[in-house]
């Protein structure tokens, strides 16, 4: 169960890293929900590293990457709604 933690991190933080080094930072801004959704899924997995049961390392790893995941959905949320604020028109 240990390697099978170890390897749900791996790929979870390579595959973080690849979707978000190709996104342009033109697009980062307008793609922040399709970020926010994806980090969701991060989050989830994060919740199952983390919930297996075991004390140890991947338990650790687990709660690193929830609080890591919660962060960015969080910031990303944020970052959205300011966005969004920017977009609406004044009073008349």
């Amino acid at each position: 169960m240990l390697i099978f933690s170890i390897t749900l991190f791996v790929l979870a933080t390579f595959l973080g890293y690849e979707l978000i080094s190709r996104v342009p930072p033109l697009l980062h801004t307008p793609l922040m929900s399709g970020a926010n959704a994806i980090s969701g899924i991060t989050l989830v997995g994060a919740v199952l590293a983390a919930g297996t049961g075991e004390a140890g390392i991947s338990s650790t790893l687990g709660f690193l990457a929830v609080i890591f995941a919660t962060i960015n959905v969080v910031g990303g949320f944020m970052v959205t709604s300011r966005m969004l604020k920017m977009f609406k028109k004044g009073p008349r």
